[in-house]
């Protein structure tokens, strides 16, 4: 079996889209196992997209998400 990770985007929660969101992952066949909403801080963050550092959209991305 196959897990993936789904974020979806500050906008879109904003935009309250989360449930259509996940609506289209259930219409495509595909289960949720688990659900957990949480905001990001800046740290954290940096710490899941260190994979970018030095990149010039580093710092947007990571305050954008945070």
């Amino acid at each position: 079996m196959e897990r993936t990770l789904v974020l979806v985007k500050p906008d879109a929660v904003r935009r309250n889209q989360v449930g259509e969101v996940l609506r289209r992952f259930e219409a495509a066949g595909l289960r949720i196992l688990a659900l957990k909403m949480v905001r990001l801080d800046r740290q954290e963050a940096e710490g899941f997209y260190q994979v970018h550092r030095g990149r010039a959209f580093f710092d947007s991305l990571t305050q954008f998400m945070s």
